[in-house]
């Protein structure tokens, strides 16, 4: 990771854009003190459908509702006969 002065990168910026697109990460610095990093950027990739198939589960009562002990820890009352 190389590191460029402010001056430096000012007059050579494409020249740093360049590098960073090639996958370099590369630090702007002011008198020696590190001020900035470039870094290039993760593009995502396209989402596949049905590529999570099988993967996940969801139990048949996932919408039940709460048991009321449970309920009233989340709502912080007090329990329920």
């Amino acid at each position: 990771m190389d590191s460029f002065n402010v001056h430096e990168a000012k007059t050579h910026f494409s020249r740093i854009l360049a590098r960073v697109q090639a996958g370099e990460e590369v630090i702007i610095a002011r008198a020696g003190e590190p001020i900035a990093r470039i870094v290039p950027i993760q593009v995502a990739r396209a989402r596949q459908p049905d590529t999570e198939t099988g993967r996940l589960w969801v139990a048949p009562d996932f919408d039940a509702p709460l048991p009321h002990e449970l309920l009233d820890a989340f709502e912080g009352g007090e329990e329920r006969p």
